[in-house]
């Protein structure tokens, strides 16, 4: 167990060097949009993240617990034997049991509980928390870039529909004047100029809302990646930190726990004189 906690400890602690440059790093080329592929490989980060943080304080838990169970049952198992032949002669009493064992236990109890679990447990948490609201942010982001898409085919739509009836009002236009319309044909031709420019200035009103809705879209791209980036610099280290001091302290709990084991009194040797 020394030996993988130290392991994990070279890892982290490298990760946590990593993640530490990043800070340094120029992201500026990094693209704006979200797309839907990063959008899915941030749900899986963020279910990883959140299953990472159960099973971490799954594995604290249960090893706390372990311990736990063997210091008390070594306390109900392990009762001085009493001779009641002695004990009616006045005898003294017997000297309490005490197994090489219990400093063991008593020892791995107590360290497990100095173990700063709780600072690495709550890096994680507000990692997975972090991660979920980049998500939010994402998922924001899409739903604007699918509106902007949907008015962006109205408009093309409508554009095109208007051009066609504009073409075609000219030609019947140009059909009347060539034919010397009468009064009633130059009342058509007015009531037409002022349908088409109704008709034109529909189009152009979803053609603004069209930039508007493009514009905030944009603002909320840099917002989702200038929030994305900010949050994995500043969180990240703050996790591989955490980690790296558990694993270290895990490492050394370990290897105090395998030197008391090789005591002559647990090994059942006799001390070499």
């Amino acid at each position: 167990m020394a030996i993988m906690w130290e392991a994990m400890y070279s890892h982290h602690n490298y990760q946590h060097k990593l993640v530490t440059a990043l800070r340094a790093f120029n992201v500026s080329f990094a693209t704006w949009e979200t797309s839907e592929q990063h959008h899915d490989i941030t749900i899986q980060l963020w279910q990883v993240v959140r299953d990472w943080h159960s099973k971490f304080q799954g594995y604290v838990t249960h090893q706390k617990a372990y311990v736990q169970a063997l210091n008390s049952w070594l306390k109900l198992n392990l009762v001085p034997f009493e001779n009641n032949s002695l004990k009616e002669r006045g005898s003294s009493p017997p000297r309490p049991v005490k197994p090489p064992i219990r400093d063991l236990l008593h020892y791995w109890h107590e360290q497990l509980e100095k173990l700063p679990d709780a600072i690495a447990s709550r890096a994680i948490y507000c990692f997975s928390e972090v991660v979920s609201t980049i998500l939010i942010l994402q998922e924001d982001e899409l739903k604007l870039k699918e509106k902007c898409e949907e008015t962006r085919s109205e408009f093309i739509r409508k554009k095109r529909a208007y051009e066609d009836w504009h073409h075609k009002y000219m030609e019947r236009r140009m059909a009347s004047t060539s034919a010397q319309g009468t009064d009633q044909d130059h009342e058509k031709a007015a009531d037409h100029k002022d349908h088409a420019e109704v008709r034109k200035h529909f189009v152009e009103s979803i053609k603004m809302r069209l930039k508007s809705e493009e514009e905030e879209y944009q603002r909320i791209c840099r917002q989702v990646r200038d929030k994305s980036i900010g949050s994995f610099k500043n969180h990240l280290p703050e996790v591989f930190s955490a980690l790296s001091n558990f694993s270290l302290a895990c490492s050394d709990m370990y290897k105090q726990l395998s030197l008391i084991t090789q005591k002559p009194a647990l090994t059942g040797q006799s001390p070499s004189r």
